[in-house]
């Protein structure tokens, strides 16, 4: 009965939008990594973007204005990971901050002597868990471009990760999905790459995927969508279990059109 009134509610948010086809193409346009969708997918996506911008409250920080357009651009590419999973993928909480440029938050840091150290770092996106979702404009801005590194989609698939606690690059799995395989396959590349990494060998995936097994899930999940033939290079049991994962193939789609 829930479900049947929900998809009712989100279906009134889709046919009441006042997103133009003029507005979605513009921004649409501006992001290589959409271009391989069909259309249909295209279409799904503008739905998913409609409800995740009816549900998500945006902020700009230090004097950062936000319009329309910028929030369209951030949340084409924070949906394209749910592009088959669906918007309550995104649920539990409601907040993305954007910064014009990098910023610097503080935490305190226990040693293992107990003494607890004020430390600051030079961040470009943070999630929270059960928080907000922290972006830097200019991290955004040259997202979507195919290089491989997609700050938008690194940060909310950290919330997609969160869902079962904290990110430990082992997200909720869907019925069908094996969690010994996951576990196993995602822990042998876990150690092949830091290993790669301390031997100067890491040439196509960031070395920051080295640092624990949560940001390895993001930044393997950066290159599934923008490099997938990369990934499926280097990693291919991985690429299969994100492939599951997120209920999309990206790299069947450049091996259909090459």
């Amino acid at each position: 009965m829930f479900s049947v009134i929900r998809r009712w509610w989100h279906n009134r948010i889709i046919t009441r939008s006042d997103l133009s086809d003029a507005a979605w193409q513009q921004a649409f346009s501006q992001l290589p990594l959409l271009q391989r969708l069909t259309l249909s997918e295209a279409e799904q996506l503008r739905e998913i973007v409609i409800l995740f911008l009816y549900k998500k409250s945006f902020t700009g920080a230090q004097g950062l204005r936000l319009n329309d357009e910028m929030k369209l651009i951030v949340a084409l590419q924070a949906c394209l990971p749910i592009l088959n999973l669906g918007i309550e993928w995104y649920q539990g909480w409601v907040s993305i901050i954007v910064y014009p440029d990098s910023f610097v938050p503080e935490t305190n840091v226990t040693d293992e002597g107990g003494i607890v150290h004020r430390r600051r770092s030079v961040l470009s996106g943070e999630s929270w868990l059960r928080g907000p979702v922290i972006l830097s404009w200019r991290g955004v801005a040259t997202a979507g471009e195919l290089d491989g590194s997609n700050l938008v989609i690194h940060e909310f698939v950290h919330k997609l990760d969160m869902l079962n606690g904290v990110a430990n690059g082992f997200p909720p799995l869907h019925k069908h999905m094996h969690k010994e395989a996951w576990a196993a396959d995602f822990s042998q590349a876990f150690d092949d790459f830091q290993h790669r990494v301390n031997k100067g060998k890491s040439a196509v995936i960031d070395d920051y995927a080295a640092t624990s097994p949560a940001e390895f899930f993001a930044v393997l999940s950066e290159v599934f969508f923008e490099r997938p033939e990369q990934l499926m290079a280097a990693y291919p049991a991985l690429y299969r279990h994100l492939a599951d994962f997120y209920r999309q193939d990206p790299g069947l789609i450049l091996v259909k059109t090459s």
